[in-house]
């Protein structure tokens, strides 16, 4: 099956969206599926506000219609609200296309966060969006809740997984760590932002060593208010396993993410997350097993040390990319499914036209 992907997000970006539709992509492509992804590699484009390393296509609809008149799919999916996912979108309502879409982002709660726009701006914008979607895809059941009291309709859920051969348990990694700093080690993996709460982690008053893997453009501000922490740059691959696999515990203090895949890479290596329980956190961690959710973040991370390491390494191994892509894949729509069923109504009024002729 031809499946086209566009997504504002793209490689190489790092973040969980460039994850979720990497790792998707290839496994789909490992089922014998041909994708074609639609991104603003090779198109005129400018660095997104406060987001430099993402690139926003300009003017992009041209670009977009050749590329899905080239490739023919038999399944459109628009990954992002962006302006690659708003041509997408504009494309399949003007000739009849049906498309599936997909929500990963609380954007209208960032932008609230940064310049203080309002949500419901930003809610409104997405509801018009994903409306003509045959379905709309999302990470937990925690956000389809609350997308749907906000007036979001057709969302199905779509999960995320964890490559356990490269997130695992490193003896080595721990035994090398403690050497260099002091136990326990709480680790902080992700893009260092305002809307990352990461100042809820950094002021707590705990013993041991803060290491922050990443990288933001509030990374120079925390980085001088906290020295004792460890800012460490963004590790990718194996040396972002290896320093994930050597914490003791993750620390999530994010309370707007809609999933989290780090959490799922930390439990593959065997350490228990600590954070809110908050939408993401909620439906990823299990609460006194794989982690500790707690209002109280500085209580979740004492008690996340207390947790067995070998009951979030059998959760990780449970949560495969081939299983999600699976899902993903079962949520897609035909793409002429929209154009058929106009043929059909259109017959149908002919045919009920010709009979009363005939009456």
């Amino acid at each position: 099956m031809r499946i086209a992907i566009v997504s504002d997000a793209w490689r190489p970006q790092i973040n969980g969206v460039v994850t979720t539709l990497g790792k998707t992509a290839e496994a789909a492509e490992h089922l014998g599926h041909s994708i074609e992804v639609i991104s603003a590699d090779g198109t005129p484009s400018i660095a997104c506000p406060s987001y430099p390393e993402i690139r926003l296509a300009i003017r992009p609809g041209r670009v977009v219609r050749e590329r899905l008149r080239r490739f023919a799919p038999e399944r459109i999916h628009i990954a992002t609200e962006g302006p690659l996912g708003l041509a997408a979108r504009n494309h399949c309502v003007r000739n009849k296309l049906s498309f599936t879409t997909s929500y990963h982002t609380q954007f209208p709660d960032y932008a609230h966060a940064r310049w203080r726009v309002p949500a419901s701006w930003g809610y409104a914008y997405l509801r018009w969006f994903h409306q003509p979607a045959v379905r709309t895809l999302v990470g937990t059941e925690t956000v389809r809740t609350n997308l749907h009291a906000r007036g979001f309709n057709h969302l199905v859920p779509w999960s995320r997984g964890v490559d356990t051969a490269l997130f695992r348990p490193h003896a080595q990694a721990r035994a090398v760590a403690a050497t260099r700093w002091a136990r326990p080690i709480m680790l902080y993996s992700g893009r260092v932002a305002v809307e990352k709460n990461l100042e809820a982690f950094l002021r707590l008053p705990l013993p041991g060593t803060k290491l922050i893997v990443g990288d933001g453009p509030a990374r120079a501000a925390l980085q001088s208010s906290y020295p004792d922490a460890v800012f460490l740059g963004y590790r990718f691959g194996a040396e972002l396993a290896w320093h994930m696999a050597a914490a003791d515990v993750f620390v999530f203090p994010s309370r707007t993410d809609t999933f989290g895949i780090v959490m799922l890479e930390s439990m593959a290596c065997g350490v228990p997350v600590a954070a809110y329980p908050v939408q993401g956190p909620l439906d990823v961690v299990q609460n006194g097993v794989t982690g500790i959710l707690d209002e109280d973040l500085g209580v979740a991370v004492k008690r996340a040390l207390e947790l067995d390491s070998a009951q979030c390494l059998a959760f990780a191994q449970l949560q495969s990319w081939e299983r999600c892509t699976r899902q993903f894949i079962g949520h897609l729509a035909p793409a002429l499914e929209r154009q058929a069923l106009q043929r059909a109504r259109t017959q149908e009024q002919g045919a009920a036209v010709a009979q009363l002729k005939k009456g």
